[in-house]
Parts: C-alpha cells; structure tokens; sequence
C-alpha cells in the first residue's frame, strides 16, 4: 500500500472515531458544572445569614423565653419557701401541743393526791404520794430532753450560772466557786433552758 493510502486510511478512522476529542470536552464541561454548583450554593449560604434586624428579633426572642423560665422559677421558689415555712409552724405547733398533752397525766396524779390527802392525817403518806409524783415528771422532762444539772461545788460559769450574790471567803480554794445553789439549772439537748441561781464565793 502507498504512503497516500495510508493517511488516507488514518484520516478516516480519526473522522469516525472521535472519542478521544469529545472525552476531553466532555470532562472540561464537567469541571464548568462544578464550578457553578459550588457557586450556586454560595449564594445560598450568603441568602441565608440573618440580617441585623431578623437577628434583634431572634435575641429578643431568646431574652423572653428566658426571663419567662426565670419568672417561672421565682414563682416555684417563692412557693417553696411559703410551703416550707407553713411546715415548720405546723411542727413546732404540734410538738407544742404533744409536749402539754404528755403534762396532762401528771396534772392527774396532782388532782388525785391532792382529793386523797384530804382524809389522810398521816404526813408521810402525803409524801410518798407526791415523791411519786415528781419522779414521773423527772422521768418525762429527761424524755424530752430536759435534764437538771448541780452546780455546787463547781467553778463559777457564767454561760451557765447566774450569780445573785457573793459571798466573801476564806479558804483561797473556794474563791470563785459556787457555795449555794439558789435555783436549778435545766438543760434541754445540751443547751441551758434555764440559768442555776447561785451564791458564789469571792
């Protein structure tokens, strides 16, 4: 075959077989698709940032909804320190009332010894009757709390004593201590319920 035959025949297959020329122009036309996608969506972005008044009205928004929950929980706080304010008056009322309601019985016996003495000559009988008596009540102040404490013999305090008179002294020893107890001091859950009166030495 001649040379002109030749490029006759690859000129031919060039015409009728193009896919190398259309692959690139096809890619190239992918790449352009891209291109403007990506643009497309830049747009959308920039479309949807909020201007400065639809943000002022979404802050406002937000600082409603907040101060709403805060009134909300101011209230349920207020609530709870009225509920729980009623409930310690409705404690200390009751514990008030079972108290003197344990006294009552006591009151009884006193009623009692009181109507038996008056046919009764004998002193001792009276007494025993009213020793009784004071034992219940000791026994129902200690299960309350209530215990009596002795300061005799004890040095001189003044969160727990109340000096009503002194005394002077001559033993060095006795200076400051307490010589005479005028009135008892109580105690109620290691704290004074009551002062002891007391004489003390000086």
């Amino acid at each position: 075959m001649s040379n002109k035959n030749r490029y006759d025949d690859e000129r031919l297959k060039n015409q009728q077989s193009p896919e190398a020329d259309s692959g690139v122009e096809v890619e190239g036309e992918v790449m352009d698709n891209e291109n403007v996608s990506e643009e497309a969506t830049g747009e959308n972005e920039s479309k949807e940032e909020l201007t400065p008044e639809a943000e002022i009205e979404n802050l406002k928004e937000q600082l409603a909804k907040e101060k709403k929950e805060y009134m909300f929980l101011m209230a349920e706080f207020d609530n709870f320190r009225k509920r729980t304010l009623r409930e310690k008056s409705e404690i200390i009322k009751n514990a008030g009332e079972q108290v003197l309601k344990g006294l009552l019985p006591i009151v009884d016996d006193f009623e009692r010894g009181l109507k038996a003495s008056e046919n009764v000559d004998d002193p001792n009988s009276i007494r025993e009757g009213m020793l009784l008596i004071y034992n219940k009540l000791k026994k129902y102040l200690e299960q309350n709390g209530v215990k009596e404490f002795d300061p005799e013999d004890k040095e001189f305090n003044a969160d727990r004593h109340e000096a009503i008179s002194v005394v002077p002294v001559a033993d060095e020893e006795a200076k400051g201590k307490i010589l005479d107890t005028i009135e008892k001091g109580y105690m109620i859950n290691d704290k004074v319920l009551r002062h002891a009166k007391v004489v003390v030495g000086q």
